[in-house]
């Protein structure tokens, strides 16, 4: 996806955006989303509800879609449907990403059969393009129905604050079920991103989620590649350990974490501290994935997020990094993972919500993907979470570690617990503290300190945290590019 040249000539499409109907029509939304004046129609103006240009994000080529909510409530037939397929063929042809803005009521009723014939071919159009080319959609308004289905086969999902997602709506759940639920609590941003995880970025304004997605969009279609002479000119940064708490029992947020290992972000207007996009950061959320940059190249960051849930993976966090593993690894996005974790959380619902079979699908990710991926061990990788985190049996391209870090089967506590537990009953009362901090040592020692991971070359190195910017970029770099051949099935 080699951006073309900036100043080609393009038509100039001046839009009018004067009442609320004229700023919901296709042509002033995809203007807004668009580079202005480098729009190009891919066909005549028609009745359809469709409209589909060739455009620039941040100079970079694309394609995007607009459904019409002034007409019928951008419900969609046949001949719109035929647009977008043509759309994402287009965007095949040009290896361009391709943004859909939605804002639909569905299938349109008149057209009965002919126009769900339409948006099948339209989901099979979005299924044989899945993991060829990035597809992002932007949320806009209600997308019911068949519009659902649509963005979910996408990569990504924006929700504006407007947006409303759902198969059924209200007022046919209250007929069918008795059930009594508004459009905002059934299908809207906080319902999505924080309940269901269909929504990846929800945001607070319709011109909030067209910033988001031409971040993303510039993230994805201008992938940079690795400065390592300006990381290198950096010299030793600062202690990345020093963010942590000195006791490894005491949480923290590993937002820190992945903000000071990532290239800084020179736009001030926005939060945080490097150039980071987070997905699905409401759901979750005790484990972390985005896209960023370090040393000028675009990766994917998972990491392990010990302020919610001990850092633990559980049934829920397991799903979503799987889907972002292979996202990344079918568009050639190569990963950094951070590990903190304890375990898989323990506990009947989470045997019951099927963390066994979701648990595998990051195993099978993993295991599947052929990018460059890199793990960094900060604390500690227990037990099966340790296998699943792209550990070195998984095909990690490189284990790396700082310092203390523990890999073990479990903790040197729990281990005690278990292994001499009639050892320390046994022994008199006053010197059983001493004794467990004895044997916690020596477990320490023996099964669960970095250096025998490092002797079983199950890690590769150890390094110095504040080096971690550079030794990163430089086992990325060092490993040959590579794509996985297979889909982005939303798991």
């Amino acid at each position: 996806m080699t951006p073309p040249d900036t100043a080609a000539a393009h038509p100039v499409v001046t839009i009018p955006a004067q009442s609320a109907s004229d700023r919901r029509a296709p042509a002033a939304r995809l203007a807004r989303l668009l580079d202005p004046g480098v729009s190009t129609p891919l066909h005549q103006r028609d009745t359809s509800g469709v409209t589909a240009v060739a455009g620039h994000i941040d100079g970079a080529e694309v394609i995007a879609y607009c459904t019409d909510a002034t007409s019928m409530g951008g419900a969609l037939g046949a001949a719109g449907s035929e647009h977008i397929i043509r759309a994402i063929a287009e965007a095949e042809r040009r290896r361009c990403p391709v943004v859909g803005l939605w804002h639909s009521g569905g299938a349109k009723l008149n057209d009965g059969v002919e126009s769900m014939d339409g948006v099948g071919r339209m989901f099979a159009a979005m299924t044989r393009a899945s993991g060829r080319i990035p597809q992002i959609s932007v949320v806009l308004g209600p997308a019911a129905g068949a519009a659902a289905y649509g963005p979910a086969l996408t990569d990504v999902i924006v929700m504006s604050d407007s947006a409303r997602v759902f198969v059924t709506g209200p007022e046919v759940l209250r007929s069918v079920t008795g059930e009594v639920i508004d459009m905002d609590r059934l299908g809207g941003p906080v319902a999505h991103g924080r309940r269901s995880g269909v929504a990846h970025v929800t945001t607070g304004s319709e011109a909030e989620a067209y910033t988001r997605a031409r971040r993303i969009v510039s993230l994805f279609a201008r992938p940079g590649t690795y400065d390592l002479a300006s990381v290198e000119a950096e010299g030793p940064g600062s202690d990345l350990r020093a963010l942590l708490p000195s006791s490894t029992r005491r949480a923290y947020d590993a937002h820190i974490l992945v903000h000071a290992m990532l290239d800084p972000d020179d736009d001030r207007s926005r939060t945080g501290t490097a150039i980071f996009e987070e997905f699905q950061a409401d759901w979750a959320r005790n484990i972390i994935v985005g896209i960023g940059r370090l040393a000028g190249r675009t990766v994917g960051v998972i990491a392990n997020n010990p302020f919610r849930k001990g850092g633990c993976l559980d049934a829920l966090s397991a799903e979503k990094a799987a889907r972002f593993v292979r996202m990344c690894d079918s568009l050639g996005v190569p990963l950094i993972v951070l590990v903190d974790v304890p375990g898989y959380l323990p506990g009947i619902s989470e045997e019951w919500d099927g963390v066994v079979r979701r648990g595998a699908k990051l195993l099978h990710a993993f295991a599947e993907s052929v990018v460059p991926r890199v793990t960094l061990i900060t604390r500690k990788a227990y037990g099966g979470a340790y296998i699943a985190m792209n550990s070195r049996a998984l095909g990690a391209t490189a284990v790396l570690s700082w310092p203390d870090a523990e890999v073990a089967v479990m903790g040197p506590e729990a281990a005690v617990g278990i292994l001499h537990r009639r050892q320390l009953a046994a022994s008199p009362e006053d010197e059983r503290d001493g004794l467990h901090a004895e044997l916690v040592e020596r477990q320490r020692r023996t099964a669960g300190g970095v250096e025998r991971a490092l002797a079983l070359e199950v890690v590769d190195e150890i390094i110095a945290p504040a080096e971690t910017r550079v030794r990163l970029a430089r086992a990325l770099a060092a490993a040959p590019p590579a794509r996985g051949q297979h889909t982005n099935i939303p798991l």
